[in-house]
């Protein structure tokens, strides 16, 4: 580094395609129950076919399709009922020629029926004959052993967070537990002379409650990390690289909030740069530029800027991801949106991304602007805007896409 200058500075996009630390937390075994959102390590294999036998999926009766072709309510065709499914039993009569069987939804097909016909267009006209008129084609009413899934096939793939319906068919199968990429640790280091411990009663001149480690400590629960707050380190010349050494052994992720500008006592990164290998210092966002990007051994670390607002914006863009490739997901999941549109014009430098706070009212964006210290921007906004790095604005009126917060 030379003087007090941003060096590698880099775009958004470079750093999402190009910092991408080879880090992942180990696998471990978890129950079914506590698998939602989880990360598999590979594709969940299934070990047998699902739903495992052929099954109706209406109330009506097994029936050979041929025997209902033509039929129709002037000219409906009469079928003898040979007998009834139960639920959770196999069927106790075949369907031969010009016969039918009850069943229930979900029943086993008995053999010799290829279709089941609705209940709703057949009649019992006398004991033991059914009157059905509409004809129903082969496979009509029935899943076969496999629809749902093949023998051997992936239940659910690898590098995906579990849904609560992947849940449901991993039980399906008979799936009790699931290895898992454990929760990425993220240990969240403050830094400044001037900052205090939240639960500080009285403020000194100067002083400021640290809120930043808090809201990421959110941020990395919301998606799916395990946060461990390190702590305030001061502006003492290595004091920060001594507390990254204690940490890194026991971190996925190391995120250092304030003291990565360019100002005389910031240290970050020259601690950084002691223990690992800086990959940029400065990003091209607003807010956020005096951000850095490094790896400490196989430990990436994110180094933020000290402004609450810049912080959590860029921590939102860049670490969420890095956090979920950390903890063995392939592709991050999408955050909520909605389109809306921009009740004013918005202008932007080409080559910088800038992320606006809006508040969403009747389809409507009300960009909301304050300092970057200010934490209450963002507790007044639904969501934010980007302003991607080709554009030099946005005009009042343009459609746009929110980003919502959760």
């Amino acid at each position: 580094m030379s003087g007090r200058e941003f060096f590698t500075t880099r775009t958004v996009a470079e750093a999402l395609a190009g910092f991408r630390p080879a880090h992942r937390t180990p696998v471990e075994e978890v129950a079914l129950p506590a698998a939602l959102h989880r990360v598999p390590a590979a594709d969940i294999l299934s070990p047998q076919a699902l739903p495992g036998f052929p099954r109706s999926t209406v109330d009506g009766y097994a029936v050979r399709a041929a025997d209902t072709y033509g039929a129709s309510e002037g000219l409906p065709s009469y079928l003898d009922l040979l007998g009834a499914v139960r639920m959770g039993a196999a069927p106790a009569v075949p369907v031969r020629p010009g016969g039918c069987v009850a069943m229930p939804t979900g029943g086993v097909i008995p053999d010799g029926a290829d279709a089941v016909v609705m209940v709703e267009y057949t009649a019992e006209t006398m004991p033991g004959t059914i009157e059905v008129t509409r004809p129903v084609a082969p496979g009509g009413g029935i899943v076969r052993a496999d629809d749902d899934v093949a023998a051997g096939a992936a239940l659910v793939p690898g590098g995906r967070p579990l849904r609560a319906p992947d849940l449901g068919l991993l039980a399906a199968a008979g799936v009790v537990s699931v290895p898992v990429h454990a929760r990425p640790r993220v240990t969240i280091i403050s830094t400044g002379d001037e900052v205090v411990p939240p639960g500080t009663a009285e403020l000194a001149a100067g002083q400021v409650r640290d809120a930043t480690a808090s809201a990421l400590a959110g941020l990395v629960i919301e998606a799916g990390g395990d946060p461990v707050v390190a702590g305030i380190v001061p502006d003492e010349p290595g004091a920060l690289k001594d507390r990254l050494a204690e940490v890194l052994p026991e971190s996925d992720l190391v995120v250092v909030s304030a003291g990565s500008s360019v100002g005389a006592r910031d240290e970050t990164a020259g601690a950084v740069a002691a223990v690992g290998s800086v990959w940029c210092h400065g990003l091209a966002i607003k807010p956020g530029k005096p951000t850095l990007l490094a790896e400490c051994g196989a430990v990436p670390v994110i180094g933020l800027p000290g402004n609450p607002l810049s912080a959590l914006v860029v921590f939102g863009q860049i670490g969420i991801q890095l956090l979920w490739r950390i903890g063995g997901c392939d592709k991050p999941p999408a955050r909520p949106n909605v389109r809306a549109r921009l009740s004013r014009d918005l202008a932007s430098a080409a080559g910088r991304l800038d992320v606006i706070q809006v508040k969403v009212v009747d389809g409507v964006a009300e960009p909301l602007f304050g300092p970057s210290a200010l934490l209450s921007v963002l507790t007044r906004a639904d969501g934010y805007v980007v302003i991607p790095e080709p554009a030099t604005g946005l005009d009042a009126g343009v459609e746009v896409d929110v980003t919502l917060y959760s």
